[in-house]
């Protein structure tokens, strides 16, 4: 299979991003001219589209993982989005689902957390569970708060 089959297949498979496509061509033995000239080509064909890409990987992480807009952002500027596409990208999530998942994941740890007796510990666990998903701290202490007011 010769390098220009095996890039298209490679994008046609699943959205990429420039960064992915550059080192999978330079894996696959490509100079930098070369690299460039796929690169247009994809691009050209249509194959190749950062805000595609950026939507894609949004919608995808947050309703499959769950994954909060920072952890998002953060992944998106490692793989070298624009901000413009990366905003595009945020867009894709909606801001009552985006509560509902955060109040489910609230509601799950808490339940993990009920053998744990000391208030502000079950408290500093939750926090850095959804941090660590990529949460708001003031999105979580809204959401946190509107339920303990609501139990």
């Amino acid at each position: 299979m010769d390098v220009k089959a095996a890039i298209f297949h490679y994008c046609n498979y699943q959205e990429r991003s420039h960064r992915e496509v550059r080192n999978k061509l330079y894996e696959l033995g490509c100079k930098p001219y070369e690299v460039e000239q796929y690169l247009s080509e994809l691009i050209e064909a249509e194959l190749l589209n950062e805000q595609r890409y950026a939507q894609a990987f949004a919608r995808g992480k947050f309703r499959l993982k769950g994954w909060g807009r920072n952890k998002i952002v953060a992944h998106l500027k490692k793989q070298s989005v624009s901000e413009y596409c990366i905003k595009k990208g945020l867009q894709e999530i909606d801001e009552q689902e985006y509560l509902d998942t955060l109040e489910r994941l609230i509601d799950r740890k808490l339940s993990e957390l009920r053998s744990e007796r000391n208030h502000f510990r079950k408290r500093t666990k939750l926090y850095a569970y959804l941090l660590q998903k990529g949460y708001e701290n003031y999105i979580i202490t809204e959401v946190y708060q509107k339920l303990i007011a609501g139990e």
